[in-house]
């Protein structure tokens, strides 16, 4: 098995490539290991003391270290987690990923639905690209509530992301959106 890795725009956050599906459907975020349980693979990661988040995408895996780590003497050790995982059998989940998204609030259901189209058609894919992901937590008062997970959690440039490019976005389709906002 070989997996490839890339850099992300957050300087303590790598993507790892398997070169395989690693979600069926959705993501999984775990921003700690006390967060974990449901999924065996963030388990093998989490082993790893310098380990400080993991996130999993359809192809790709995210791991985020702790700012005093060194890429270079902790990647062979999450790269063997990562093959020792896919070769023992083990599944990546042991129960199915929640929603991506919140459910709309009755009342705004054709806007929410505008905006969980937009951020799934256009601005997910992106994000993804990087090794994170968005999610949809609300829409109240003209506001969108989201949170960025993954690579995006805590990169210097996520609040650019959100205002500039996100932001920008829905408020150009969708008039009744005036600012987004992150949810922590």
């Amino acid at each position: 098995m070989f997996i490839q890795t890339e850099e992300t725009p957050n300087p303590v956050t790598l993507k790892f490539l398997p070169g395989r599906d690693v979600m069926e459907a959705g993501t999984a975020d775990f921003p700690n290991r006390d967060t974990a349980a449901d999924s065996p693979l963030a388990q093998r990661l989490f082993a790893v003391p310098e380990v400080a988040a993991v996130f999993l995408g359809g192809d790709f895996v995210t791991v985020t270290k702790v700012p005093e780590a060194d890429w270079q003497v902790l990647k062979p050790a999450i790269l063997g987690a990562i093959m020792e995982h896919f070769t023992s059998g083990d599944p990546v989940m042991s129960k199915a990923a929640g929603p991506a998204h919140a459910a709309g609030d009755g009342q705004n259901d054709e806007v929410v639905s505008q905006i969980v189209e937009l951020l799934d058609t256009r601005v997910r894919p992106a994000v993804a690209m990087d090794g994170g992901d968005i999610v949809f937590h609300g829409f109240e008062k003209g506001v969108v509530f989201l949170t960025m997970q993954g690579a995006c959690a805590g990169c210097p440039s996520s609040t650019a992301t959100l205002k500039m490019g996100i932001e920008n976005l829905l408020r150009h389709y969708i008039p009744e959106v005036e600012e987004v906002q992150a949810v922590a």
